[in-house]
């Protein structure tokens, strides 16, 4: 990685040059999904295709941001989330839905009460990590993050834990919530309580306000210590990276030198 002489702000923050500078936590769990896609994106030398789960969720974040905030990403994501007859498309519908069931429901905004996407730099294993916070309170000291999901309760079966999770785990969310607590106390001495204010995707949705036991952040810590050098590898270019062989990067890039067994396909 380059030197972190980098000017972090909100106007560069997702850029790939800050990606080059700073680790965070999304490039983590890209790259423990795909380095090669990860690192070739960074490169500038592949795009990811749009998707319209993230584009929805970009929406229900910009409309707890502010109006402002709310009124610019409709403006520039018009054709994505209105149809040619002025018509908003169902998932964006829903996410109207969504967003008034957080809107209408006290404790929920109670939990969204603070300073809205401030960026925060430290360092975890000799590494600079970045992290931009959605919500962050330092009054009453804790931040919170909206996350959509199909079902509050919903089973996902997960390899790095070994057994059958929520979705919290299943995205690595607790992983999201070690990080930005060690860099939130790194930034203010003080460590700060975090929440998700969860919202469903069903008719009607269902919400939920989760804290987090913060014995779960140790293994999150000695996963991320775990792991990390093997990814630093391949972004300063030391290893080959791994391919996934299932992502649109690898699809793209697949070269067969070849056959398979049939459990192959299970992979």
């Amino acid at each position: 990685m380059l030197p972190t002489t980098f000017q972090l702000n909100s106007d560069n923050y997702h850029t790939n040059e800050a990606n080059q500078h700073y680790m965070s936590v999304s490039q983590f769990k890209s790259a423990m999904e795909c380095e090669a896609k990860t690192f070739a994106e960074m490169r500038g030398e592949f795009t990811r295709p749009p998707s319209t789960a993230l584009m929805v969720g970009s929406y229900i974040h910009a409309a707890f941001q502010s109006n402002k905030a709310f009124i610019e990403f409709r403006e520039l994501h018009h054709h994505s989330i209105f149809n040619s007859r002025g018509n908003k498309y169902r998932d964006y519908e829903k996410a109207d839905d969504m967003i008034e069931t957080i809107k209408n429901d006290e404790f929920c905004m109670f939990a969204l009460q603070g300073q809205k996407e401030v960026i925060y730099t430290g360092e975890l294993f000799g590494v600079e990590w970045k992290i931009k916070v959605d919500n962050i309170n330092h009054e009453r000291r804790f931040f919170s993050d909206i996350k959509s999901t199909q079902e509050l309760r919903k089973r996902y079966w997960s390899e790095k834990y070994n057994t059958w999770v929520s979705f919290v785990q299943a995205f690595d969310y607790v992983l999201q919530m070690w990080v930005y607590r060690e860099i939130i106390y790194q930034n203010t001495g003080h460590y700060y309580d975090p929440y998700i204010v969860a919202v469903t995707k069903e008719t009607p949705p269902d919400k939920a306000v989760l804290h987090f036991d913060t014995a779960r952040f140790n293994f999150e810590k000695e996963y991320v210590e775990t792991m990390l050098p093997s990814i630093l590898e391949a972004k300063r270019g030391a290893k080959k990276p791994h391919y996934c062989d299932k992502c649109e990067y690898c699809r793209a890039h697949k070269k067969l030198s070849g056959t398979f067994e049939i459990e192959y396909l299970l992979d």
